[in-house]
């Protein structure tokens, strides 16, 4: 119940790196990390310990654990016929 609000400034002169819009990014801390975000067009990403941008992965199917289907495996027996008698 002792949460702290998150407190989001904005950051003067900044251009989003998504949609080159100018004054819409807004900086603040995300479980201990500082992030960014713009408002415009809803780019986010998180900065690493030198600075650098690592922007989140937007979840596709390429990504996305697989689900494995259970294998049913059924065993098949083959008996001779007996009217393919060769002589």
């Amino acid at each position: 119940m002792n949460e702290q609000p998150v407190i989001k400034r904005f950051i003067a002169g900044a251009v989003c790196p998504a949609c080159t819009e100018m004054d819409t990014i807004r900086t603040f801390d995300e479980d201990g990390r500082p992030a960014r975000e713009c408002v415009s067009c809803g780019y986010a990403d998180t900065l690493d310990e030198r600075g650098n941008a690592v922007p989140r992965e937007v979840p596709t199917r390429v990504n996305k654990a697989k689900p494995t289907p259970e294998k049913k495996v059924q065993t098949v027996q083959f008996f001779p016929n007996p009217k393919l008698k060769k002589k």
